[in-house]
């Protein structure tokens, strides 16, 4: 990936980018530890809900959006939609719907998501990719020798009365684990001597 090697953030962006990479690297490495998954469902939604927006404000710096856009041709299929497009949904859909205390509670239905405004991104994301086929991915995570197999559903319909669950896109434990990793391979190209990588990922 071709990047500028003269841009540097400046004074104002070093502060956000410090401030929004410890939050996000302390909150990844929670998710990632077995403890978490012990933890009461409502606690773990709270700290996922976080980690997800503070990754959303991060893709407003621009060399992130480089990253993505270089996914688009360099990495598989949907990749790149996967790190943006869905991941956004995500925040979205738990920050403007904060109706629920768990990820295996959450949905809306067209009804819900057009109530005051139409052809929002919640709207728009649901109306391109309902109906996408389902991608499948798989993460190693090497501190506990596991491979994780997961798949990314996306709705079959979106239509009016017909909810769209969250926990049908992505399962909490394994779609949590998967997002993070990914999340993190993306912001850690920003990082000068990242280190050796918790965990990969592949389709």
């Amino acid at each position: 990936m071709k990047m500028r090697d003269d841009l540097r953030p400046n004074e104002a962006e070093l502060q956000f980018l410090t401030l929004a990479y410890n939050r996000f690297y302390d909150i990844f490495d929670e998710v990632m530890d077995d403890s978490f998954w012990e933890r009461e469902s409502w606690y773990r939604f709270s700290r996922v809900k976080d980690g997800f927006a503070v990754y959303s404000e991060l893709l407003n710096y621009e060399p992130l959006k480089w990253v993505l856009e270089d996914m688009r041709t360099s990495r598989p299929p949907m990749e790149a939609e996967i790190a943006s497009e869905l991941f956004r949904f995500i925040r979205n859909l738990i920050v403007h719907f904060p109706f629920f205390d768990t990820w295996d509670d959450v949905w809306v239905n067209r009804s819900v998501v057009n109530c005051f405004k139409e052809d929002q991104s919640i709207d728009r994301f649901l109306t391109k990719h309902s109906g996408t086929e389902t991608v499948k991915y798989r993460f190693w995570e090497a501190d506990k020798k596991t491979m994780t197999y997961l798949s990314i559903n996306f709705p079959k319909q979106y239509e009016e009365g017909a909810k769209v669950h969250l926990k049908d896109i992505l399962t909490e434990k394994e779609g949590v684990k998967f997002t993070f990793i990914l999340m993190r391979r993306i912001l850690d190209t920003q990082v000068l001597s990242a280190g050796e990588q918790e965990s990969t990922m592949s389709i």
